[in-house]
């Protein structure tokens, strides 16, 4: 009894997947159908082998396009048709800092170096004026005697340096 139920969801499930799939899909389909039936001369198209170019016209009765690439004029049957691919702007890294920000003009070297040092004068204060508190400045006391207290001072390395000659 236990075993024939488990098989009859995993059946109804299956079922409702691939009703749910071929749904999704026939909507997809329509929507490509639409888009092709909406093409209009000098729109931009792609085929599905990847050939890039314009509508120059269309023959939906029979099913066909005719796409202009850079003046080669050549006929495909409609359903090779898709849309054409969005090129995305292309920014070279050298042409942004390092948060993504456009770099200023090279010719423009002055305004640069005063725009770098106006940020480190800003970065300068910002630091300068957060306040202390009590805490944090009996620590950063106590790691400033910490580095003295490892680091070689010069006179440790005059009498070591003695010491061998």
């Amino acid at each position: 009894m236990g075993n024939s139920l488990v098989m009859v969801i995993l059946i109804i499930a299956m079922v409702v997947f691939m009703w749910w799939s071929m749904r999704k899909q026939k909507k997809q389909q329509q929507v490509q159908q639409d888009w092709r039936h909406a093409l209009k001369p000098g729109d931009p198209v792609a085929t599905v082998s990847g050939l890039l170019g314009t509508v120059k016209e269309i023959d939906i009765p029979r099913d066909q396009i005719v796409i202009d690439s850079e003046g080669s004029l050549s006929r495909w049957r409609i359903q090779a048709i898709v849309k054409a691919p969005v090129v995305p702007a292309y920014i070279s890294d050298d042409d942004v800092d390092e948060k993504g920000n456009p770099l200023p003009e090279k010719g423009n070297s002055v305004q640069a170096k005063t725009a770098e040092a106006t940020e480190a004068e800003t970065n300068v204060t910002s630091v300068a004026a957060q306040p202390v508190t009590p805490s944090e400045s009996i620590a950063t006391d106590a790691l400033s005697t910490e580095l003295r207290q490892t680091e070689p001072s010069a006179g440790t390395i005059d009498a070591a340096d003695s010491a061998q000659n």
